[in-house]
């Protein structure tokens, strides 16, 4: 009778799964599940390295176009505003050191800057990024009388481990040029400018050489110190 039923009804011969099955079962699925995740987590630590290099591309990218546009165009101006008339010495615009350094550069007109701005770029201590390059700019010439000077600082670089400069020329624009790490007091600007920016994160930074386009002498500077508060006086 029983082998009657189990024929007619084949379906109740049937077993489930043994817990052994099931066990193993749910290991398989577990570790299919530990994998899936671990590669979504990849995925998403890569997408992050990939969106931080792209981030530190673009930082460098900024600075050197910053030093790009702005150094290379560097104007050899006499700062007779800045300077002492009573020590009768008088001081080139542009003054390097080791750790900062000041020119003169005009802005393009989008900026919202008229006339030749001094560019004063110099390593300094914050409370929360460390040492940072800070960029200050003073219009270079005398404003109208009880007009402000309007000096704007803005930061170029965040976390900086490590700034130096360096400056091509020679003493008297006639002998040998070679690096310096100063140039101070000198009636010329140098051929080149050689900057080191290394970061406290490890990032590299390769060396940036600009070349100054405009290394006049002191007497031509006069003529275009001159033409260069002729043409601010004429701006409205």
């Amino acid at each position: 009778m029983n082998m009657q039923k189990a024929q007619q009804y084949p379906c109740l011969t049937a077993q489930g799964f043994t817990l052994i099955e099931v066990l193993i079962a749910m290991t398989l699925l577990s570790v299919m599940m530990a994998m899936l995740f671990g590669t979504m987590k990849i995925c998403a630590d890569s997408w992050e390295k990939g969106e931080s290099k792209v981030t530190d591309v673009n930082e460098v990218a900024v600075v050197y176009n910053f030093f790009q546009r702005h150094l290379s165009t560097a104007l050899p101006l006499w700062d007779d505003f800045s300077s002492d008339p009573n020590s009768g010495i008088r001081l080139f615009s542009f003054q390097g050191k080791p750790d900062g350094l000041q020119f003169v550069s005009y802005f393009p007109a989008s900026a919202g800057k008229t006339g030749a701005q001094l560019i004063n770029i110099q390593a300094a201590r914050d409370d929360e990024d460390g040492q940072i390059l800070n960029v200050a700019l003073t219009p270079f010439f005398p404003l109208t009388t009880g007009e402000g000077w309007q000096k704007e600082e803005v930061v170029l670089v965040k976390r900086v481990a490590h700034f130096e400069l360096h400056y091509f020329g020679s003493d008297d624009q006639t002998g040998e040029p070679y690096w310096q790490d100063q140039w101070l007091e000198k009636e010329f600007q140098p051929r080149l400018v050689k900057i080191k920016i290394e970061l406290d994160n490890g990032i590299f930074w390769p060396e940036m050489i600009f070349d100054l386009k405009t290394t006049i002498s002191a007497e031509s500077a006069g003529l275009a110190t001159e033409a260069a508060v002729s043409a601010d006086s004429a701006q409205p």
